[in-house]
């Protein structure tokens, strides 16, 4: 039992940290996410180890969701520091990917959770929902609502105008 979980925690904790930072937009935290989910698992191995991703998911989202409602709010992030050498020009390529990332930040946290689980975990529908204790039409609805409101952000509107000349 213990070889197989550390074979698990080899194999996937670089995929969990990744879709975690997603979710938390910040590595340190994500990183925390993934620790803390893994130690949920590995109370309920014995159960899930024939298939652990979705459960291991399920526990990322949910640790994450639980964070994310405590979390102190006293600091606001800003995008420059006040101090400090001055800020040199920025590719399009990183722009264009901080606009998604603004964007996709903007999502409501379960709307995230589908988008993230599906393009970036690469799970299919009904393993979604099974990570998110949904119905295969709620996932859907979701992730269709997701990408809806990431059409009409007026920044990533702009890159798509860009793309299509």
């Amino acid at each position: 039992m213990v070889d197989r979980f550390a074979w698990y925690v080899e194999q996937r904790h670089e995929r969990l940290c990744r879709t975690a930072f997603l979710l938390t937009r910040d590595w340190a935290a994500a990183e925390d996410v993934v620790q803390t989910s893994l130690i949920k698992a590995w109370r309920v191995w014995h159960k899930i180890e024939s298939n652990p991703d979705p459960y291991v998911y399920r526990i990322i989202v949910n640790t994450h969701a639980s964070w994310w409602r405590r979390r102190w709010r006293g600091e606001v992030p800003t995008e420059a520091m006040p101090e400090g050498p001055e800020q040199r020009d920025i590719a399009g390529a990183v722009a264009d990917r901080a606009a998604l990332w603004a964007a996709t930040g903007a999502l409501p946290a379960r709307q995230r959770a589908v988008v993230v689980l599906h393009y970036f975990a690469d799970l299919p529908h009904e393993q979604i929902g099974e990570v998110l204790g949904c119905s295969l039409g709620t996932v859907k609805k979701q992730l269709s609502r997701a990408l809806a409101r990431l059409r009409v952000d007026p920044a990533l509107r702009e890159l798509n105008v860009e793309a299509k000349r």
